[in-house]
C-alpha cells in the first residue's frame, strides 16, 4: 500500500518549479495574510523563508497529482 501524500524537500525542486508551487499557494483563493496587504513577491518570499526554516513543507498528493504547502503549527 502506498502513501497518498509524499513530503517533497523543497531543495529537490528546480528554482522554476519551486517558484510555481509557491506562487500557486499564495494566490490561491482564501489565503489569509491578516489585515496587511502584501505583494506576490513579498508573500512568496515569506513562504520561501518558512520552507527554509522548516516551518512549512511541500506535499505531493498522488491521487490528485497536485502539490500543496502545509504550514506547521498553524502559522
Amino acid at each position: 500500500m502506498t502513501q497518498r501524500f509524499l513530503e517533497i524537500p523543497y531543495k529537490q525542486l528546480s528554482p522554476e518549479a519551486l517558484r510555481g508551487v509557491i506562487e500557486e499557494f499564495v494566490t490561491r483563493e482564501g489565503s489569509d495574510y491578516g489585515e496587511d496587504t502584501y505583494s506576490l513577491e513579498q508573500k512568496s518570499h515569506q513562504i520561501s523563508e518558512q520552507l527554509r526554516l522548516g516551518r512549512a513543507v511541500i506535499t505531493y498528493d498522488q491521487e490528485t497529482q497536485s502539490c500543496n504547502i502545509l504550514l506547521k503549527n498553524g502559522k
